[in-house]
């Protein structure tokens, strides 16, 4: 797969994506502004851009608006750059399907660095695993078309909670570090924290709750996590 060339820049404060654009235009990117969640949208439908970076705070539709309707229709990566810098901000963002998050005020090599990251794992595109569902009472999960089913009916889960429940659920009763489980499910160059697992492994365990009780998410202490089958 090509590399990532084309990123959708939005954020109400034209200094920043001014700043953004400069930096990235001299990595070779081209890039792409907009300062209104609405025009965002028709951008994106327009020019067809490979990522998009999204602050939260904007006029039309918010980011959180803006990152929904994406997700309706495309999977390209999405970046949150954003001062809210809440917990809660931050889960939903990935619940929402957010690939990374980034406070503000950043540092725009951290930021060059992390979109970096993401190329890489794109461009590799290695299958990370062996088979493409698993069963296990009352769970099907599907990797095939990213899909969680309890007790036969479809959950609504980001793609990358279910990538992280498919290699857990992959690997039963084995414990991982949040580092381990960074390095598998979002790839060796991820720049975020590993409180990143934890916010990923809270939203899991509210949707899976009460599915079954042969097995579940188990925390060990000091450790890390576990699919556990009991």
């Amino acid at each position: 797969m090509k590399k990532l060339k084309k990123i959708l820049i939005v954020d109400d404060d034209k200094n920043v994506c001014e700043y953004l654009r400069r930096n990235f235009e001299k990595e070779g990117f081209k890039v792409i502004i907009s300062n209104n969640g609405n025009e965002a949208m028709i951008k994106f439908h327009a020019l067809r851009p490979e990522m998009v970076m999204l602050d939260v705070l904007l006029t039309g539709m918010d980011g959180w608006q803006v990152c929904r309707e994406i997700r309706k229709i495309s999977r390209i990566p999405i970046i949150f750059i954003t001062s809210k810098s809440d917990i809660f901000d931050m889960m939903l963002g990935f619940e929402i399907g957010a690939d990374d998050y980034i406070l503000k005020p950043f540092d725009v090599r951290e930021v060059i660095a992390r979109v970096r990251a993401i190329q890489r794992r794109i461009a590799v595109e290695k299958p990370k695993f062996t088979t493409k569902e698993i069963f296990y009472e009352n769970i099907h999960i599907n990797l095939t078309d990213y899909t969680v089913k309890i007790n036969g009916d479809v959950v609504d889960i980001p793609p990358k909670e279910i990538e992280l429940l498919y290699y857990m659920a992959s690997n039963p009763n084995r414990v991982f570090t949040r580092d381990q489980l960074l390095d598998s499910v979002w790839g060796v160059d991820f720049y975020g924290e590993t409180r990143t697992v934890d916010v990923h492994i809270k939203k899991l365990r509210q949707k899976l709750e009460g599915a079954s009780d042969k097995w579940n998410l188990t925390t060990v202490w000091g450790v890390g996590y576990k699919f556990q089958i009991l």
